[in-house]
């Protein structure tokens, strides 16, 4: 049995490619005649097999072997892509990934797919030798009767989780029963300078002439910039001279030649290849914890320095400012993930939805390159998974239906992420029958969420979509119908300190939005104080900050609108919404944020500074004090609320306003 460490590494190293492998064929899908797919595909399952027999598991080799000849087929031109077989490549890519994931499912569902893959492929001669250029010249000359191939692994090969034995064993599974292995062992130290886990010895390795060169190349794939490695061929002529040859080719040579390492280095610039490290999630967390603590240790020593004004102190307290600012952005960049690390798996989705519905429609990704903390993005996959179905299940009509309503044959799903001040969002959003909010209402009455006297915005209509139980299926299907999804939706992006967004034109399609914080761990903040109490909201949502006009301070309400910079601005009296005592301030002032597009002022007594702002997360017992998003630790000790601003203006209903006005 392997043990849990080794499967966390080998669940690592195919993490990628697996995903690289669904990429390929979803596009192949689209793009058929794609010669570079086509190599990608098998590159990936060629890579997995090697992987996957390194590891012990052999049945996922040896399943892939027969997946990796059906691409073989291909890139040799006896078969195309068609879909049929993009089709079967994805059950079978679904296999892989069971046995990745430990699953046994029945050996009965390998053999069905070989089958499927050989009959998809079938028709066409046998695969010739790859065409890389030292073949072609060797053909010019004769018919290659055999290849003989030379090569030495790095000293620490074995040390990083090599397996030499493997690759032999791959060697002889491409060359058949008639392949010979010879050891080398010419560089072998003596007996006190052995280190058991070097590499001390090389391989000879002749295969019969009609293995593939591309084949036996690819086994070194990894490794080939950093090894010694020759493989000529024996070419078919009279019997001396073919013996003259053979001997020549058994020559080792000490290097590959310059163009070969130059291609293997692929596109390293500089003679340096950019390195790589994985690294343990749980780590990460742990750095940024300790960075979180240094930033407030940080703010406590520029509070003390500051009050004892000494000038030698300050200098060693804006040096460590500067040390613990640039450790923070570095830190959290490591974090930080791009939305493309999850989109691979919709595509898929997008694929199996189109089947089982009828539906056709083009699924579009927009700002793949936007990023989120790696906490946020491990969430958001269920979320979206049940967005992204109901948008097809419920939002899309089919195409009868959209031609006799003046609409084009093929609809459109579209997933995009972007910037918004402190806050990302991100939308899935159809082109399909949209949403009846008076439908709606009525079945909300009838499960009685709702009585048939209650005044509802429409943005609170669309909200009741998120109850618990609640679905406007005529009848249940695989895919939804059951109520169970938008709760969890709701209930998974508020556990995020985020927010669902709920848009729709009767005719013209939906758009839900999750709106998530950038970062879950360290902000950079704006210290505000209102009467006695100080409190923090994230800067970079603050658009600007302004003198309090004359006729805001007359009033008591929680809420109001004045004319501000030309344009009327919704205000919140944070005095008033959270009940503080303490003195006002000879010049208040309003801060300007911007929340769900729109931009309201908070009426605030003084502005402190910008501040880091270490997120520390609010207990049980204040749970549902939802207008803040956590706390934080000031320099003096005394702790400070954060306020979600987008909640806040929630709480007061002036979301719904905002968007009234807008429209």
């Amino acid at each position: 049995m392997i043990d849990a460490e080794t499967q966390e590494i080998f669940r690592q190293e195919t993490e990628a490619l697996i995903e690289s492998l669904q990429d390929a064929l979803l596009s192949l899908n689209k793009t058929p005649d794609d010669a570079e797919l086509v190599t990608q595909v098998f590159r990936d399952l060629h890579t997995l097999k090697g992987t996957g027999a390194m590891f012990g598991y052999s049945r996922l080799a040896e399943f892939i072997h027969d997946f990796e000849a059906a691409f073989e087929a291909v890139r040799s031109g006896n078969a195309t892509v068609t879909p049929d077989l993009i089709a079967v490549s994805l059950r079978a890519y679904d296999l892989i990934v069971a046995l990745l994931e430990g699953e046994e499912p029945p050996l009965e569902r390998d053999a069905e797919l070989k089958a499927a893959l050989a009959a998809v492929t079938a028709g066409g001669a046998p695969a010739a030798v790859a065409a890389d250029a030292p073949a072609e010249e060797a053909a010019e000359d004769g018919e290659v009767e055999a290849w003989v191939l030379t090569f030495k692994l790095p000293p620490d090969f074995m040390e990083i989780g090599g397996n030499p034995i493997a690759m032999l064993d791959e060697l002889t599974e491409i060359g058949g029963p008639d392949t010979k292995v010879r050891a080398l062992t010419d560089g072998l130290p003596a007996l006190a300078d052995l280190k058991p886990a070097a590499m001390h010895t090389g391989w000879e390795v002749t295969l019969p002439g009609d293995a593939s060169e591309s084949d036996i190349m690819d086994v070194f794939m990894f490794h080939e910039d950093q090894m010694e490695l020759s493989l000529k061929p024996v070419m078919k002529a009279k019997p001396a001279a073919q013996e003259a040859a053979a001997e020549e080719a058994k020559q080792p040579e000490a290097k590959a030649p310059e163009a070969e390492k130059k291609a293997a280095a692929g596109d390293r610039k500089g003679g340096t290849a950019k390195v790589q490290m994985r690294v343990a999630a749980e780590r990460l967390d742990d750095i940024m914890d300790r960075v979180g603590e240094l930033v407030i240790a940080e703010a406590r020593l520029t509070d003390l320095a500051s009050k004892l004004g000494d000038s030698d102190l300050m200098e060693v307290v804006e040096t460590i400012q500067r040390l613990a600012l640039g450790l923070r952005d570095t830190t959290m960049a490591i974090r930080l993930t791009p939305v493309s690390s999850i989109t691979g798996r919709f595509q898929r989705l997008a694929h199996d939805l189109a089947g089982k519905t009828g539906k056709d429609f083009d699924f579009v990704i927009e700002g793949e390159e936007t990023e989120l903390d790696k906490t946020v993005i491990e969430k958001l996959s269920d979320p979206l998974v049940h967005i992204l179905r109901n948008a097809v299940d419920h939002g899309l009509e089919n195409r009868e239906t959209r031609i006799a309503k003046g609409k084009p044959e093929r609809g459109t799903v579209t997933l995009s992420a972007r910037y918004s001040g402190a806050d990302v969002l991100i939308s899935v959003k159809d082109d399909g029958k949209g949403l009846d909010p008076d439908f709606i209402r009525g079945r909300a009455i009838d499960r009685g969420l709702i009585t048939e006297d209650a005044v509802l915005s429409r943005s609170e209509i669309f909200a009741l979509l998120m109850e618990p139980g609640f679905s406007t299926a005529e009848q249940i299907t695989d895919l939804s119908g059951r109520g169970v999804g938008t709760d969890v939706v709701k209930s998974t992006v508020e556990g995020l300190r985020g927010s669902v967004e709920i848009e729709s034109e009767l005719g013209q399609g939906s758009s839900f939005t999750l709106r998530l914080p950038l970062t879950l761990a360290i902000i950079e903040g704006l210290l505000l104080q209102v009467g006695d109490e100080r409190f923090t909201v994230p800067l970079a949502a603050v658009s600007g900050i302004v003198e309090q006009p004359e006729e805001l301070k007359k009033g008591t309400e929680p809420t109001t609108v004045i004319e501000l910079r030309e344009e009327l601005i919704s205000i919140l009296r944070l005095r008033e919404i959270f009940e503080v005592e303490g003195p006002t301030n000879e010049h208040p002032k309003v801060v300007l944020v911007e929340t769900g597009g729109s931009q309201v002022g908070l009426a605030v007594d003084r502005i402190i500074g910008s501040y880091q702002t270490v997120i520390k997360q609010l207990s049980p017992m204040h749970s549902r004090l939802n207008v803040f998003s956590g706390a934080t630790i000031l320099g003096d000790g005394d702790v400070a609320l954060i306020v979600d601003v987008a909640q806040l203006v929630r709480s007061q209903g002036l979301d719904t306003q905002n968007k009234e006005q807008a429209a």
